[in-house]
């Protein structure tokens, strides 16, 4: 644990000294995201912060490469691959931010980062399904890899609207997946705690946390497509090295467990973004639109129409999402009724001050 506590102060350290000097830069290259219907901020904001998020990644990676049991992590090559994604799709990202690109172009980026860290070892080597590990031929798994990043990428995108909303999100989800990732690691033979998937959350949270305090309401720096891309293929890579690389069988005695913890555990840690993702496309496909194309009813503009702030609309949804991912790592390692029933008086909770919460507050001002 003292590595990968070393790995996240190191990634949170470099990330908040970088971001000032990044943020500088943005405003001397023009990295201004413009006033838009759909957005809620008023006055134009610049956004590079993907930048600074890299730096603090970089600045992980170098280190571990340095530690006693962090470096054997870089044998396999997945390591690697998922600095050279990161590189690629923070770089398709920065371009944009300073100059729009069309969707074609950064889908190409988003496949050809995948495409790389596929290639360099980050790859579903199989498909948990129903208890066993289902191999299917190399183009498949290759695609479904591939697949696995665009979907995640785009959640943590469309969910970045409210200041310091996808950083919160992508941390709080980056913190349950290590502890879920960190535990798995003991139902190895033999017990082996240094893994892709733990070594890139602990340094995805600590990059979050380096930058949530020049991100959060108001914030003085946007991350920009630069930043919720390269914390969605964090993610996806976290996602598919302990989803693909481990066999279900492996995970536990107990049959149904092992059939669905591969499969539900990343989604669930996950779900608010991918929650929002469905909601838009099929709220968008409903009324005749293209499933990308933007609109103002995404979760945190409903937050605000139903009377919460700002501020407030992004803390509830950090609950909502702290309660959906450590819900489900809770339930996967300790399970039993106890647990089941904190998650259920978590969930009352979460919708309690969701539904109420800005009429109390209305109430007390009166």
């Amino acid at each position: 644990v003292r590595e990968y506590l070393l790995i996240c102060v190191v990634a949170l350290a470099v990330t908040f000294v970088v971001t000032p000097l990044v943020r500088a830069l943005a405003v001397v290259v023009k990295a201004v995201t413009p006033l838009r219907d759909r957005d809620v901020h008023t006055v134009p904001v610049p956004r590079l912060g993907g930048v600074a998020l890299f730096a603090g990644l970089a600045a992980a990676t170098l280190v571990a490469r340095q530690l006693p049991y962090l470096k054997g992590v870089y044998l396999s090559g997945q390591m690697t691959g998922v600095l050279l994604g990161a590189g690629i799709i923070c770089l398709i990202g920065a371009i944009d931010d300073v100059r729009e690109l069309d969707w074609v172009t950064k889908l190409a980026g988003q496949v050809l980062a995948a495409g790389v860290m596929a290639y360099k070892g980050v790859l579903m080597l199989h498909v948990p399904f129903f208890g066993t590990s289902t191999v299917l031929p190399q183009p498949v798994l290759i695609t479904v890899t591939i697949a696995i990043v665009l979907v995640t990428v785009n959640a943590v995108n469309w969910i970045d609207g409210l200041d310091g909303l996808a950083a919160g999100i992508v941390a709080i989800a980056a913190a349950a997946f290590f502890v879920y990732s960190y535990l798995l690691s003991y139902t190895f033979t033999p017990p082996n705690v240094f893994s892709t998937a733990t070594f890139v959350t602990a340094a995805t949270l600590g990059c979050c946390l380096g930058f949530l305090p020049h991100n959060f309401n108001p914030a003085r720096l946007f991350m920009g497509d630069s930043g919720s891309l390269l914390l969605g293929l964090l993610l996806a890579a976290a996602t598919i090295s302990i989803t693909g690389n481990v066999d279900p069988s492996a995970v536990s005695g107990d049959q149904i467990t092992a059939a669905l913890l591969p499969i539900l555990a990343p989604l669930a840690v996950l779900s608010l973004p991918f929650l929002d993702v469905v909601l838009a496309i099929a709220r968008r496909t409903r009324a005749g639109q293209k499933p990308w194309q933007a609109d103002s009813k995404h979760l945190h503009h409903r937050m605000l129409q139903i009377g919460h702030g700002h501020r407030g609309a992004v803390l509830i949804l950090y609950l909502w999402a702290a309660v959906l991912a450590f819900g489900t790592v809770a339930w996967t390692v300790v399970g039993g009724w106890v647990t089941l029933a904190g998650i259920g008086v978590a969930v009352i909770v979460a919708v309690t001050l969701t539904a109420y919460l800005p009429r109390w507050l209305r109430a007390r001002r009166l």
